[in-house]
């Protein structure tokens, strides 16, 4: 069997932090204030400072965020939204759910983002945002993305949900469009306790937008007095105390991440496992760390017979769903996105891994590829 790798280990992560994390919470158990409130919202200042925006707004998940940010910005039946067919399915379900139509574009082979280059001939008068996606810790093109959208006057926002604290030319992600949304999914590197999310933005008008809708469009302190029709998109303030204490262990963690990914780019260099690329202006934090093989599905099972874990993110793309047959995509349309599916496979990465299970790791791949 050799050595066992989880693709994940959350008690490695949560057991230094215990005590810490356990007094946090008996804070908002002391207070029985459980919903929003100043706990939560010391959360989204110490959130905001560190996505360099002026405004963190905290909700229920990633998705949330996605769906919320979608609403302040007034997409609805028939309107067109641009996001890429690689991605996890909140992108694009957000999309749907709003009556609005998503539009699949392709991505770049090197980064598995929104390819700018492919953005211009998907866009028509219907189209109302774009969504790029910055997958697993690395952001998109996002200077390229801009423009595009500003020639058009489209809105953008980032799906952010796999790359908090990566940085592009030394912005952080978030911080380069009208807004950036984030998960707290218990497997991101910044991890709840549970589903959380965050919006963050520096435009005061849309963040105001954002509060009201997080509460039935009526905002936190005047519960019954609706001006728009919102959702419930709160944030537990149990969530944001867990968030808040490991926000202070993040960077530390992505150094960790960052340090695992460079011994895995050194020990498979110049073999058959595509390792991922990071472009030069990028600084990723690997939320996954996903290369490309031959015969996936075959080195995926020889992995999990030498005891290391692996995912696929993701096996089929978005335009070739079931659920979204009716808007008439095949196979063969986005080739990149279809063959990305083919060929991925996340091992582990997170901060907790040992040298030793990170060789281990890289060996097996190797032998796994032939």
């Amino acid at each position: 069997m050799g050595m066992k790798v989880p693709l994940l280990d959350l008690k490695g992560q949560y057991l230094p932090l215990r005590k810490e994390i356990r007094h946090a919470i008996d804070e908002v158990c002391d207070a029985q204030t459980f919903t929003l409130g100043p706990l939560v919202e010391r959360f989204e200042r110490n959130l905001a400072h560190y996505c360099q925006t002026k405004f963190a707004i905290g909700v229920s998940s990633g998705t949330d965020a996605l769906l919320c940010a979608l609403m302040a910005v007034g997409v609805g039946a028939d309107d067109e939204v641009i996001c890429p067919s690689f991605t996890f399915f909140a992108t694009a379900g957000v999309v749907a759910r709003l009556g609005a139509i998503p539009v699949f574009a392709d991505i770049e082979p090197e980064t598995f983002n929104l390819d700018p280059a492919k953005l211009e001939a998907r866009i028509t008068k219907k189209t109302k945002a774009i969504i790029p996606v910055h997958l697993f810790g690395q952001m998109a093109d996002m200077e390229a993305i801009n423009a595009v959208a500003e020639r058009h006057g489209i809105a953008v926002i980032e799906d952010a949900a796999q790359a908090i604290g990566a940085k592009r030319h030394g912005h952080r992600a978030c911080s380069m469009s009208l807004a950036g949304c984030l998960s707290f999914y218990p497997t991101k590197n910044l991890g709840a306790f549970g589903d959380a999310g965050a919006i963050c933005t520096d435009d005061t008008a849309f963040a105001e937008k954002c509060q009201l809708l997080r509460v039935h469009g009526s905002g936190h302190r005047n519960t019954y007095f609706h001006e728009i029709i919102g959702g419930m998109f709160r944030l537990d303030a149990i969530q944001a105390v867990v968030l808040d204490v490991k926000l202070k262990y993040l960077d530390e963690w992505h150094e960790a991440r960052r340090r695992n990914a460079a011994v895995y780019d050194q020990l498979l260099a110049g073999s058959p496992v595509k390792t991922p690329r990071v472009l030069e202006r990028n600084w990723s934090v690997y939320n996954q760390y996903v290369v490309r093989v031959a015969n996936r599905d075959q080195v995926k099972q020889t992995l999990a017979d030498k005891g290391i874990g692996s995912g696929i993110y993701y096996p089929i793309p978005l335009h070739l769903q079931k659920c979204f047959a009716s808007l008439g995509y095949k196979e063969g349309d986005f080739p990149e996105s279809e063959r990305a599916c083919r060929e991925v496979l996340a091992v582990p990465c997170y901060p907790e891994l040992t040298s030793e299970q990170v060789t281990y790791t890289a060996q097996q791949l190797l032998a796994a590829v032939g």
